[in-house]
């Protein structure tokens, strides 16, 4: 500093030497309120030509932690060049720059983390169809934040020279402790995690469980899945159970249903004639019905002789659950009238029995029973006791 001011003409004075600071801090003010006010609005405006908005939203998210980075690197150099301080306060504010500096750049990182992924996750509410990302996203945001202020908040514990190690331990045990006392919540917790992930179910679908318990996905949580049973009611399935019972969801892989009916005509129908009916009916349905899948086909086959008719089955596709019910009940219907007017009979349970010939004599029932004849003798009488 003695060189600038000789080369300035200025005396070494104390008054010299603050007037520079505050020359060199009203530079850093100037340059942090040009680069705030004029090379970030165009920096903006030139995000604007980009096919994403995501450069522009980056760009506003770092505006100001950078523009306070600036006069904090001006007041730091007008005061270490602009004063002579001794080596202790000297390197008590070389230790306050670099911790409001680690300060600094970790509000900068927090804030694009948490402005970047808050753009992700909108851009996945406008997608048609949400997919684990958008139930992933809002955790990881939640953790990357949290962790990135956290390493902050350590860094500039350490520069301070504050030790850390046994904040560390601290919080390893204290985590222990907690995860002790809140396992049952980790379980369901990671549970979620992995039914998200492998996208076995989605809201929307509907899923009947191992133990009965069936409905509507009305949402997959973090540590838990509500479903809406056919009676309109709420049931809360913890994820550490849904995920390890037996899940069958009607709406995967595909939304359509196979709607398979078995039916049975009599022993003495015209076989080529019940078969070419039945596939009528279904073509006809298929035709006219918006519930089913026409592309899919109509299958008949016979299946085997029962007891009463000879059985078979018809096998069509519904595009849907729902739908299945619907084209059921209408392939009922419409195979139960053409059988009618065909003169199709399917049987009523019928059961044949063959006896011997000849048979065994029957009891001729107008011949009265002979009756049965008990002959009871009657006791001796009593023999009285005679002296000897």
């Amino acid at each position: 500093m003695p060189f600038v001011l000789a080369q300035l003409g200025l005396p070494d004075e104390p008054w010299t030497r603050l007037a520079l600071a505050a020359i060199g801090l009203a530079a850093a003010t100037l340059t942090a309120a040009a680069v705030h006010l004029l090379l970030y609005p165009l920096a903006m405006r030139l995000a604007h030509r980009t096919p994403t908005e995501l450069d522009g939203i980056l760009i506003r998210a770092s505006r100001w932690p950078v523009s306070a980075g600036i006069v904090q690197l001006g007041l730091y150099l007008s005061l270490v060049l602009a004063f002579n301080f001794s080596p202790p306060v000297r390197n008590a504010i070389d230790l306050l720059f670099q911790a409001t500096a680690a300060a600094t750049f970790t509000v900068l990182m927090g804030r694009l983390v948490s402005r970047g992924l808050d753009w992700a996750i909108e851009q996945q509410t406008h997608r048609p169809k949400r997919g684990v990302e958008m139930r992933l996203l809002p955790m990881v945001r939640r953790i990357l934040v949290t962790l990135t202020y956290g390493l902050g908040v350590l860094l500039v514990l350490s520069i301070l020279g504050i030790p850390i190690n046994p904040l560390i331990a601290g919080l390893g045990l204290g985590g222990v402790a907690v995860g002790l006392a809140i396992r049952p919540t980790l379980s369901n917790l990671f549970a979620g995690t992995y039914v998200m992930t492998e996208g076995v179910v989605s809201p929307g679908d509907y899923i009947e469980m191992e133990g009965g318990v069936a409905g509507y996905v009305l949402d997959v949580g973090w540590r838990s899945t509500r479903l809406r049973t056919w009676g309109n009611n709420l049931v809360v399935v913890p994820n550490a159970r849904f995920a390890e019972t037996i899940i069958t969801n009607y709406y995967e892989p595909e939304p359509p249903v196979n709607v398979f009916l078995t039916c049975g005509v009599s022993y003495d129908s015209d076989l080529s004639r019940v078969e070419a009916v039945s596939m009528d009916v279904m073509t006809r349905l298929l035709e006219t019905s918006p519930h089913g899948v026409k592309e899919y086909g109509a299958y008949f086959g016979y299946d085997t002789f029962g007891e009463s008719n000879i059985d078979f089955w018809l096998f069509v596709q519904a595009k849907d659950r729902l739908a299945s019910f619907e084209l059921r009940s209408a392939l009922i219907h419409e195979l139960h009238r053409r059988f009618d007017e065909e003169g199709i009979t399917i049987s009523y349970p019928v059961r044949a029995l063959r006896f011997p010939n000849p048979l065994p004599p029957t009891p001729n029932p107008s011949t009265p029973p002979t009756p049965t004849i008990i002959t009871r003798r009657p006791p001796p009488p009593d023999i009285p006791n005679h002296p000897e």
